[in-house]
């Protein structure tokens, strides 16, 4: 009982919507599983994109000059359709066993950016990662797992476990204050990022009734803090968000169907 409560203090203090992402999850065997899939649109007004000024290696960050940076906390694509938005069930016991791609447990510093910018990892499973620039970076994290590990040289990896479900934020410490990404360690495999369109798909869900729930990071700067640049000890300025929104619906799974949900997201 003492463990279950620290965990949900601790996924509850990482920003995670509920305490769902701290319960216990059995892997069986999914003889008849249907499948959600869906998109997230933008509705209203396109929101303001925070840039940063690249005032920092820009040989390295800004190779074609562009001068700023978008933070990347909002992209919508010609139809509407938003990436970046994490789509997973809330409240599921039992199914499938994890499969989370990859692609989405290693993370790049290529050209100062952070690739991917969502990650899943399962919990206790290990976040891999490595810089691509010949400069030093860092990967400063808060939340449900707290690093921070210097890059120095390229194409070195660094292993991490994540042992406790919840979200992680991610930002640079060497002085590149636009780079940002956003991190869930995840209990159960039902998860999915939206792509450039806004789609999404979860695979091999056992029927039943479940809540679905959208996240996504904030797109709105509410002030500056101050940070050092761990490489020439001069203080810089950084920007802090809002806290994410989430929304969410109830939907009815049915044995070897597909059903389909539509997130419209907005200002509001």
């Amino acid at each position: 009982m003492l463990k279950l409560c620290l965990a949900l203090i601790l996924a509850q203090a990482a920003g995670l919507p509920d305490a769902a992402h701290a319960q216990s999850y059995r892997t069986i065997t999914v003889q008849n599983g249907g499948s959600i899939n869906g998109t997230v649109t933008w509705a209203g007004a396109l929101p303001h994109v925070p840039t940063v000024p690249i005032n920092k290696d820009p040989q390295i960050c800004d190779p074609e000059s562009h001068k700023t940076r978008d933070l990347e906390r909002i992209l919508i694509g010609p139809q509407g359709g938003v990436a970046n938005t994490v789509v997973f069930l809330t409240n599921i016991s039992s199914g499938k066993a994890m499969d989370i791609p990859a692609q989405r447990q290693f993370l790049d510093q290529r050209t100062c950016r952070y690739e991917p910018h969502i990650l899943l990892v399962p919990a206790a499973g290990t976040l891999q990662m490595k810089s691509s620039d010949p400069t030093l970076h860092t990967v400063h994290m808060d939340g449900a797992a707290t690093y921070n590990l210097p890059f120095p040289f390229p194409n070195q990896v660094v292993s991490r476990q994540m042992s406790t479900p919840g979200v992680v934020n991610l930002k640079c410490n060497g002085g590149h204050t636009w780079m940002n990404a956003e991190l869930f360690v995840v209990s159960h495999p039902y998860y999915a990022v939206t792509d450039e369109n806004g789609k999404f798909e979860l695979s091999n869900v056992p029927p039943g009734e479940y809540t679905i729930e959208a996240w996504h990071e904030s797109w709105t700067v509410v002030h500056q803090e101050s940070s050092f640049d761990v490489l020439t000890a001069r203080r810089v300025e950084r920007p802090v968000f809002t806290q994410p929104r989430t929304w969410e619906q109830k939907v009815s799974v049915e044995p070897y169907r597909q059903t389909t949900v539509a997130f419209v997201i907005g200002q509001k």
